[in-house]
């Protein structure tokens, strides 16, 4: 059976109780503690300073008439000034680290009856921080003190999940939070949902910066600002949201825009210019596309990430910005620091949490959602409720959840093209052919030679039949015979490290039977027709 050890501060006016006979007729919380017939004390922490070391011995010798079970340790503090916050939460801060605690064979109980409030507050900071494995136990005098001096005692585990109604309410304000990320992100992606879920909690819980990454019209710039909402919603921001495309800023321009400058810190300024930073000081400042920043730029953002300070352009006077650092890329960063193009200390400040966003191309099943979202959006914009023909939403789902169905431009080119079509819509209903005209719009833009499009280009759409798996190695195979000068050595090439272990290979002829299963030779792989062929 465990033992019970209370830890508390002696209350120097509670615990005096007078001289002599007549204190034995007050309540004293830190002697009453130890009188609860269902609550044994095995071992009390006696807290106090140099003043009370008097009465701290006469509560000792109390308590052992009443209890003698109870063993009393009195621990002298340093403590000046009772009521000053930070002394007294560093004093119980070193208190706590200094002590072996032994929860396998001890329960621990904090009161915090006694001592002044600010005792009581680093108390209970110092228990939910879990720097004190213990929960607390709040002592109350008596209703008639003639015939009972001991009292009644309560104790609170700050454990929420053990209170019902508070563990409800959490979980109601956590599917607001999780709303409040997800308005306007429509996903029945269970990895994507785990993602937001993550991303609430470090929202809610750190100040650090975040990194997301993903390919352009992701919804980083989104993601951002629902972030920053979230946060000011809880009051953990009264600052605003700067938005910076950090490829849209070079040299001079960079500096400027980003740090600010000062009258005459260059050609034309001819005034002094605070700067996105200040703008967004007590805010929130996302900084997308930030691989594409110099590396002179890449060295005052850390300085102001880790320092809240940094010089203005042209300036030898430290301007001050306490904001909060979301980041976004489509780069690799890590590659970028292999390479020299980006600061490795900068990447490892912004790189706590990452998140990756995934894009459309890999979330098919919330193309229908989506779809949905964009037509919404579409009629709060425009004052007119579009739909689709059942078979023209059928036609063009399928078309948009298949391997053909590029996406290179994500959520944002499906907003374009829900647009397109609610546009040319007529009496608010989009139909197949207008549907068809959407789709070889898309193929022609997605048709630009890349190797991701090499088998579309020489089978046209009975390249929509191939697996994902045929189609990409379809595309590299493609694009090494149009990089190749015959059929043979196309096939060298291709098979170099097989046909070592061949004693008369032939690779022309591999090839040859390869293309042949897609209805192709070398010649039109390569994008030549019969009648070029022939000319």
């Amino acid at each position: 059976m465990k033992s019970t050890v209370a830890i508390g501060f002696l209350g120097t006016t509670l615990d005096f109780g007078g001289k002599g006979a007549q204190r034995w007729e007050k309540w004293r919380p830190t002697v009453a503690l130890c009188q609860q017939e269902n609550l044994l004390i095995h071992r009390l922490e006696l807290l106090h300073d140099a003043r009370s070391r008097g009465l701290a011995e006469r509560v000792r010798l109390d308590i052992a008439a009443v209890s003698p079970e109870t063993e009393v340790r009195r621990v002298e503090l340093n403590l000046r000034d009772a009521w000053d916050f930070e002394e007294v939460y560093g004093a119980l801060l070193d208190y706590a680290r200094g002590y072996a605690f032994d929860p396998e064979r001890e329960d621990y109980l904090i009161h915090i009856t006694t001592g002044t409030h600010v005792a009581q507050i680093c108390w209970f900071l110092l228990a939910e921080a879990r720097y004190l494995p213990a929960r607390l136990v709040q002592t109350t005098p008596p209703r008639k003190l003639e015939s009972d001096t001991s009292g009644t005692y309560s104790v609170i585990d700050l454990d929420l999940s053990r209170y019902d109604r508070i563990a409800q309410r959490f979980a109601r304000e956590r599917d607001a939070s999780l709303s409040t990320l997800k308005a306007g992100i429509a996903t029945r992606n269970a990895e994507f949902n785990r993602m937001i879920e993550r991303i609430e909690q470090v929202a809610g819980r750190s100040r650090a910066p975040m990194l997301l990454v993903g390919p352009t019209g992701a919804g980083k710039s989104f993601l951002a600002r629902r972030v920053y909402e979230l946060k000011k919603q809880r009051q953990r921001l009264g600052g605003q949201f700067v938005e910076v495309n950090c490829a849209t800023l070079r040299g001079d321009a960079a500096m400027s825009a980003l740090f600010g400058h000062v009258k005459g810190a260059f050609t034309g300024a001819q005034t002094e210019r605070p700067g996105l930073l200040r703008a967004a000081d007590g805010g929130l400042l996302f900084l997308d596309e930030i691989g594409e920043l110099g590396l002179d730029e890449q060295a005052m953002l850390l300085k102001a990430v880790e320092e809240k300070r940094f010089f203005p352009f042209g300036g030898d006077r430290e301007a001050q910005s306490d904001f909060q650092l979301i980041a976004g890329t489509h780069r690799d960063l890590r590659q970028w620091v292999a390479a020299g193009r980006f600061r490795e200390d900068l990447y490892a400040r912004i790189n706590l949490w990452t998140f990756d966003l995934p894009g459309l191309a890999e979330r098919p099943e919330d193309l229908e959602p989506n779809l949905e979202f964009e037509l919404a959006r579409h009629a709060r914009e425009h004052g007119e409720q579009v739909r689709f023909n059942l078979e023209a939403r059928t036609r063009y789902l399928d078309f948009a959840t298949s391997a053909q169905a590029r996406w290179r431009g994500n959520f944002r080119e499906l907003g374009a093209s829900v647009t397109r079509m609610a546009t040319l819509a007529v009496a608010g209903r989009i139909t197949e052919p207008l549907v068809q005209e959407e789709i070889g719009r898309l193929r022609a833009t997605w048709q630009d030679g890349t190797a991701a499009d090499a088998a579309t280009q020489v089978l046209g759409e009975g390249a929509d039949g191939l697996d994902w798996f045929d189609r990409c190695q379809l595309n590299a195979v493609i694009e090494l015979c149009r990089g190749s000068n015959s059929l043979s050595d196309a096939g060298r090439r291709l098979y170099a490290i097989s046909r070592a272990d061949k004693k008369q290979p032939n690779d022309a002829d591999r090839l040859r039977k390869y293309l042949a299963r897609f209805g192709l030779d070398f010649e039109r792989a390569r994008g030549r027709s019969a009648d070029a062929r022939g000319a």
